[in-house]
């Protein structure tokens, strides 16, 4: 017999174990970007500055699935440490490019130790995390096409 309330029950939640998840995977990254004086927004950040090297503010909240209410902070804070600069665009000038500068390009070569680093803190087989990581790229490309629902 099942009980009318199964569907509330925590152990019946998916949202549940991602949130446990999420929260436990960053809190292993902060004593390794503590040492780089980093928080994890601001290393996801700097990810895409050092693939991009110039991006506009509205293209990164879109990357990183951030509003520019969070991600403005950020990005001051990455400017603020040197690790970037905000330029208006030259074409458009309601456009706020965020622009690496020498001394951020220079911090991603002290970050490569990150990734092996965050291998050891997370004990999944290779096979495993590949799986994860498509499963995960599913659930997050759905949420970039799919609307909020609000009622």
């Amino acid at each position: 017999m099942t009980d009318t309330f199964d569907p509330l029950k925590l152990e019946n939640q998916l949202c549940f174990p991602l949130y446990v998840c999420a929260k436990e995977v960053i809190r292993r990254y902060k004593p390794i970007l503590d040492e780089m004086d980093l928080t994890y927004t601001q290393y996801i950040t700097m990810l895409v500055l050092w693939e991009h090297q110039l991006i506009s503010i509205k293209s990164l909240g879109k990357i990183l699935f951030l509003d520019s209410g969070t991600l403005t902070p950020v990005v001051k804070s990455l400017e603020k440490k040197g690790f970037v600069v905000r330029e208006r665009s030259r074409e458009d000038e309601r456009v706020v490019n965020v622009i690496l500068t020498d001394k951020g390009k220079s911090l991603r070569t002290e970050a490569l130790c990150i990734p092996e680093k965050m291998s050891r803190c997370i004990e999944l087989s290779p096979e495993d995390a590949a799986s994860l990581y498509v499963i995960l790229n599913k659930l997050s490309s759905n949420f970039a096409e799919l609307p909020v629902e609000t009622e």
